[in-house]
């Protein structure tokens, strides 16, 4: 298992989009990560925008990303409630200072543009928010998935296999 004693952070509010949460929390799972469901508060039932639930396992004031490799943000409109929390934002930006992975995907640009952690950095998102990701300082291009360091993005579930291929393989050389 490539990930064997890897730690992430998955972000969580409602209305995220059910696949953009899912298929990385089990993709990672599968190759052996410990992967935490953080959201405002631990135990708390999240709903997806189609309806899938997903309870959390901690309050984002629970967690220390020093003991974490990596952040998720998913993508639906979650990112939106996500960016009002100053944890969530600190959590996003000790990711950044220390060079560990952060994977975005859709609106979840949103959280990064808040974090301010995206000045020159090459990026994609779901088009919808390009103008905002342009205007936060990214390069942003219209692909599957970028990678920019250890900032993997993509644009939306059709994109997750690509997603998730170079995330993990960001993670493994991390």
């Amino acid at each position: 298992m490539k990930l064997k004693d890897k730690r992430i952070i998955q972000l969580v509010s409602n209305d995220f989009e059910d696949l953009e949460l899912w298929y990385p929390v089990l993709r990672l799972r599968e190759e052996g990560a410990i992967v935490d469901i953080v959201g405002e508060k631990a135990g708390e039932k999240y709903i997806g925008k189609y309806g899938v639930p997903i309870m959390s396992d901690f309050a984002f004031s629970d967690v220390d990303p020093g003991e974490y490799d990596a952040i998720l943000v998913p993508g639906g409109w979650s990112p939106d409630l996500l960016r009002r929390f100053d944890q969530v934002l600190q959590m996003v930006q000790h990711m950044d200072e220390h060079k560990k992975p952060i994977g975005q995907i859709c609106h979840a640009g949103w959280v990064l543009i808040s974090a301010k952690i995206l000045n020159g950095v090459n990026v994609t998102s779901t088009p919808g928010i390009k103008d905002d990701m342009i205007n936060a300082g990214s390069i942003w291009h219209d692909e599957a998935v970028v990678v920019d360091g250890h900032i993997i993005s993509s644009r939306r579930p059709p994109d997750l296999p690509d997603y998730m291929r170079e995330f993990i393989k960001v993670l493994t050389n991390n």
